[in-house]
């Protein structure tokens, strides 16, 4: 003996991404799908005081290979 109802509650389902490897879940019935926002707004980044060098302009540029 289940404790079931006449009435099954609405699941997720696992929906398949045609060319992913992964695979989505729907949204739960009553949620909000969208994902939160970040911070308002971030604040600039800080240059550094002092002389500028000869390639600080290309330092600031480059993002490193992880990102």
């Amino acid at each position: 003996m289940t404790d079931q109802s006449d009435t099954p509650t609405p699941r997720q389902r696992v929906v398949r991404v045609t060319g992913s490897r992964r695979a989505r879940l729907t949204p739960v019935p009553g949620s909000d799908p969208e994902p939160e926002s970040g911070p308002a707004a971030m604040p600039p980044r800080s240059r550094p005081k002092g002389g500028k060098g000869p390639n600080d302009d290309q330092l600031i540029q480059d993002v490193p290979p992880h990102y």
